[in-house]
């Protein structure tokens, strides 16, 4: 619990957390609405949104019990942000009674919130008379004991009925800062060594990983600025390796990585192998995000901007060693990296991205040599967008064999789904793999 004072009036951000999960509540992504909070108050508001989000059933459920209607909007926002902030005393970022007083002050200099200054602090102030009462009686609501909405939460009691409940516990915790190493410019224990010598702890997590004891900036980091490290998380660091395994190392692969960006698959790839890569993503600004990560780490790929699904554009005919399909999905592997994707994502979107998914892998399998290799990938948890993908994808494509893959790999510290052992630390984010090789039909 923090008991400084803040240098910034804590109502100031308040109101910016109020503003910020309106935004999302309207279907904008946290990271666009961070993006629109002040410099000077982003920091301590990504704090407090990111705490928010992973209590918003919570909240909701408790403003249900305190007010007999929903107020406007602004007032709603405000109300809840107060009480996911302060339901749960022991993890509550400032004393509660300070955030009490705080919320009904931002209510008061807000202008389109004074109106319901009172409203709010009559609420606050009865949920800090009833608050065990309160809580306790909401605990019962799946959505606000689990802080998801009831269709996630109803998917994954299908999906996964033996781990669906650790599914959402790690969903709601915080994630750890995972790196990998270039391999072209050190290894896992000369790194590890750098890192004591600067303070830092951390453990191996994978051949080429490494869990930080504590987050910190990517400056802090030594070597980050001169290529030697990158941020990401263990799970999707299996994506290059697997993908490479067992193809012929003598001569340079043609390899295409569809979906590229932010380009840290691209780059792993890079530096594992000898390799001529070709790097799509649909999106300008994406593809730039390719570039300035390729600069940093002193490699070299075929960057365009295209959809890969729509080959003609794109691919100029010479078939590829590789393809490594990192398909849109729904993202419900990373949600305690991005809280924020469980509010926003409707049950319709999985039918949907699904089909995206397999318009892509029907499209780019006939860009795949005979005998080599398309890996395809998505960091959700939902089997539609995983092993019931590939399965169908499977029954249609009769020259298509799918190879020991991990599978549905679990953000609960152990593999569920295939026969490739996960990695030995465990603590990595929701991911599928399934590594296919083309065959002679």
């Amino acid at each position: 619990m923090n008991t400084h004072e803040p240098q910034i009036p804590l109502w100031r951000q308040l109101q910016a957390v109020a503003a910020v999960l309106m935004a999302i509540r309207s279907g904008v992504s946290g990271t666009a609405a961070l993006a629109n909070v002040s410099a000077d108050l982003r920091p301590g508001v990504q704090a407090l949104v990111f705490h928010v989000l992973r209590s918003l059933g919570r909240a909701e459920a408790l403003r249900q019990l305190l007010a007999g209607r929903v107020p406007p909007p602004p007032a709603d926002a405000l109300l809840c942000v107060a009480l996911a902030l302060a339901w749960h005393e022991q993890d509550a970022p400032y004393e509660v009674f300070t955030l009490v007083n705080q919320t009904v002050e931002a209510a008061k200099r807000g202008s389109a919130t004074k109106a319901q200054a009172s409203f709010i602090n009559a609420c606050l102030r009865r949920f800090l008379r009833e608050r065990d009462a309160l809580v306790a009686s909401t605990d019962p609501k799946p959505v606000a004991f689990w802080n998801h909405p009831k269709w996630w939460i109803d998917r994954l009691q299908r999906d996964w009925p033996q781990q669906w409940q650790a599914i959402l516990a790690a969903n709601n915790r915080h994630a750890p800062m995972t790196l990998r190493v270039n391999a072209r410019r050190s290894g896992v224990l000369p790194y590890l060594g750098l890192l004591r010598e600067a303070g830092l702890m951390a453990v191996a997590a994978g051949e080429w990983g490494l869990t930080l004891a504590k987050p910190q900036p990517v400056q802090a980091l030594p070597g980050f600025d001169d290529g030697v490290v990158s941020v990401q998380d263990a799970a999707a660091q299996l994506a290059a390796p697997l993908l490479l395994s067992g193809l012929p190392s003598d001569e340079p692969l043609r390899v295409l990585d569809a979906c590229a960006a932010p380009g840290g698959k691209t780059a792993h790839l890079l530096e594992l192998a000898n390799c001529e890569v070709t790097a799509l993503d649909v999106d300008p600004l994406r593809c730039e995000r390719i570039l300035q990560t390729l600069a940093r780490l002193d490699l070299q790929a075929r960057v365009l901007t295209a959809d890969a699904a729509d080959v003609s554009v794109w691919w100029d005919g010479r078939l590829f060693d590789a393809v490594l399909l990192d398909a849109p999905c729904s993202a419900s592997g990373i949600v305690r990296r991005h809280p924020d994707v469980r509010w926003l994502r409707r049950e319709t979107d999985i039918a949907q991205l699904a089909r995206i998914q397999a318009k892509l892998l029907k499209a780019l399998w006939p860009v795949l040599r005979s005998g080599g290799r398309l890996l395809y990938c998505t960091c959700s948890v939902f089997k539609a967008e995983g092993a019931d993908q590939i399965q169908t994808f499977l029954a249609h494509n009769k020259d298509a064999v799918l190879l020991p893959s991990p599978g549905h790999l679990l953000p609960i510290g152990e593999a569920n789904d295939g026969c490739v052992p996960d990695n030995s630390v465990g603590d990595h984010d929701g991911f599928y793999y399934a590594l296919l090789e083309k065959r002679a039909a």
